[in-house]
Parts: C-alpha cells; structure tokens; sequence
C-alpha cells in the first residue's frame, strides 16, 4: 500500500478559518500530502485582525511533534506562527534531532491586520535557531527587512545578504507589499538569485495568502520537487485560490483553497 508524503505543520488557529493551521491543511491536502497539524498558538482573531494570542505550551508543543515524527515518516516541516522565542527554542531542538527533514518556515510577524505577533527577541530567535535549519523561508518584503533588521532600506539585495548570513539554505521572497505595478517574486540559493515570478495584482485584501503559499510550498518540497519549479507550482496554487477567494466575514477576503478549475 502506498502512503501519502506527510508535512508536520507547526502553526497558530486561526477561529475564522483564513489563515494558520487551517490554512495549512487545505493546502496540503490540495497537493495530495497527508497534513499532521501541531498547534503554537490559540488566536482570538477574525477576518479584519489578530485580537488576542496565547502561546501553547512549548513542551507541549515538543512531545506533540516528537510522538508525529516517531510514528510516521515525515517529509516536510512547514512552520508558522511561533509565538515565543520558548517555541522557537523548543523547536530549535526539534530540527537539531532531524537535520535530513526540509523545513519551509513562513515568518509570521504580524498579522494582516496589524497586530504584532512577534517582537525583536523572538526575530532574534527566528535569526539565530529557526532559519540556518531552514530550507526555504517566504517572507514578504516587510518580514524580510525586520527579518534583516534594516527596516529602512529599499536595498532588496542587501536585504537579502542579510537573511542568508543566518545560514538559510532558499528565501522566496514576495512581493505583494511592494509598490510595483505586477506582482514580483524572487527566488534566491542564499544570496543568489535563481528566479523572477511575475503576477498581475489583483485588487483587495487577503487574509491566509501567506500561509496557502508556504502550506503548497512544502507540499511540493515533501513531494521531492526541485524547488524552482516547487516555488513556481506554489506560487500558481496560491494564485488562483486568492482568483478563487470568497468573503466570509467583513474583513479580508479568504483564498478558495480547494478550488476546481472549470471544464
């Protein structure tokens, strides 16, 4: 009997259903991944903004992946929302034990509303113990200049030689936030551009577009795909589901992340 690639995810919950651990699921499912889902963090959040967080029990958080990974092979690990530099800590420790697993880790500061979800010790535990674990990290533009700490300059490539002194093997930089008329993407092996990945910009706000796109990404990373065309294929996904998007709430719009494409 054949098994499914396994992605352990690592990610806040998110009660409206946009973004986080559900988003993870139904976008790992699309891909034909078996999702396992350990939780961060418990939101109090909608489809406007992030209220109220409380941050799981980081060893908790440990023994839960620990007992995934003893009982199935995974294949990728997606991280998300940490919460605390104790689960980035924590889970430091979990990616020393399985080196040989790609990690994909979307860097989740803050939320779209605005609401901080991170502060300047937890981006110095991103630094120092998440990311030179980390095969591919998908931040936007904002994340990586925080991530670089050099808020203030429009600088890309030094922005990016910043991110790869951490030892981070990919970043897939996005560019929803940027002030360009297209969409633009950039793929890097460390400080070395590989790709360019253009989008007509689609009109609104997106609550989970973020976490869909890093969700695939490691879908496709834990299918064994070479990671330009992993990033592009994520990078597509992601794309139709925000064409797809629904409102659900009064806020931002929702991607479809199992949407069919039409006869």
């Amino acid at each position: 009997m054949t098994s499914k690639p396994v992605v352990l995810c690592l990610s806040g919950l998110d009660p409206s259903g946009g973004a986080g651990i559900q988003a993870d699921i139904e976008a790992i499912s699309y891909q034909g991944c078996h999702p396992t889902a350990v939780i961060t963090a418990l939101t109090v959040q909608d489809t406007r903004n992030v209220q109220h967080f409380e941050c799981v029990d980081a060893q908790l958080i440990l023994r839960q992946a620990r007992t995934v990974l003893n009982d199935m092979k995974v294949n990728a690990i997606k991280i998300g929302m940490l919460g605390s530099v104790a689960i980035a800590d924590a889970i430091h420790c979990l990616l020393r034990e399985y080196p040989q697993i790609p990690v994909i880790l979307d860097p989740i500061l803050a939320a779209g509303g605005g609401s901080s979800l991170s502060t300047s010790h937890l981006i110095d535990a991103i630094n120092k113990l998440i990311l030179p674990y980390t095969f591919i990290t998908t931040p936007n533009t904002i994340e990586a200049r925080r991530l670089a700490a050099c808020a203030e300059t429009i600088d890309r490539q030094l922005v990016i030689e910043c991110i790869a002194q951490t030892g981070v093997k990919h970043i897939l930089l996005t560019g929803t936030h940027a002030s360009t008329q297209e969409v633009e993407h950039h793929l890097y092996r460390g400080s070395e551009h590989l790709q360019s990945f253009q989008y007509q910009r689609l009109p609104g706000e997106y609550h989970g577009s973020g976490c869909t796109l890093a969700a695939s990404l490691a879908a496709f990373i834990a299918r064994q795909t070479e990671i330009v065309q992993a990033s592009q294929q994520a990078l597509d996904y992601t794309y139709q589901s925000l064409t797809h998007a629904h409102a659900p709430g009064t806020g931002q719009l929702v991607p479809d992340r199992s949407f069919r494409a039409e006869p």
